[in-house]
């Protein structure tokens, strides 16, 4: 009997001499609450189960129960920080695959751009070197093999709406000159209604009329008449025309 009261009177003295520190609490952190917990939980039942040495005892017990719950909730802290950071880790995965993928697209387009720049320039090339539309005597209808060409001249003045074009009607000299004029017009009216109705504004077209008084070679022959039958079609781009305009 006198052990036990022995007992629980140093019990006492060591949950006293805690008192301050469990007054301090709040400004403890979490591992420490614990430990304290454990420590003050050790004390009394080991004294009261075993005397003094068993509040000792129970004391360290007791606290390292306190700091291993402490410890726990610790891991488990950290396991969520690692979660939180992994599942951030993928998000800027994702999104520096999706930024690879934006570039290799712009890459793609940047080659085809590329390639269709190159198709409209070698085209262009081409037709820049200049286009006749032939007619049969007397008419200013244009013949299905020239209405091929002049869809090509359309289509490439759509890929370059800075371009416009300069048509020019001309005639042989069989008959009447005044004739031969107004039939001249007729001729470089029909090419342009053709490539107006393909699209092509009627602003970018620029139109002039000859008659008969062009020839392309200064002795009359039926091979000659046949080449003065013609539009002559001539694609110019800006720069052209301001050299043109300056020479």
């Amino acid at each position: 009997m006198k052990k036990h009261i022995v007992a629980t009177l140093i019990a006492s003295t060591l949950v006293m001499s805690a008192a301050p520190a469990m007054a301090a609490e709040n400004a403890a952190t979490h591992g420490d609450k614990e430990t304290a917990i454990g420590l003050g939980s050790g004390i009394a039942a080991g004294a009261i189960v075993g005397g003094p040495i068993g509040a000792i005892v129970g004391g360290f017990a007791g606290a390292l129960m306190g700091k291993s719950v402490a410890d726990d909730d610790y891991i488990k802290e950290q396991d969520k920080t690692v979660q939180n950071q992994q599942a951030q880790i993928v998000a800027l995965n994702e999104r520096q695959q999706s930024l690879e993928t934006l570039q290799a697209q712009y890459a793609d387009a940047q080659r085809q751009l590329k390639a269709v720049q190159t198709a409209r320039a070698a085209k262009l090339e081409e037709l820049t070197i200049g286009m006749d539309v032939q007619f049969r005597t007397g008419t200013y209808d244009i013949e299905p093999h020239f209405a091929k060409q002049l869809d090509d001249i359309a289509f490439a003045m759509s890929m370059a709406p800075e371009l416009t074009l300069d048509l020019s009607g001309y005639a042989d000299r069989q008959g009447n000159s005044d004739t031969n004029l107004a039939l001249s017009e007729q001729r470089v009216a029909a090419v342009k209604d053709y490539l107006v109705n393909h699209g092509v504004d009627a602003g970018r077209l620029h139109t002039k009329a000859y008659g008969d008084t062009a020839p392309l070679m200064a002795e009359q022959t039926a091979e000659g008449n046949f080449f003065d039958r013609r539009v002559s079609l001539r694609l110019q781009n800006p720069e052209a025309a301001m050299t043109a305009n300056r020479n």
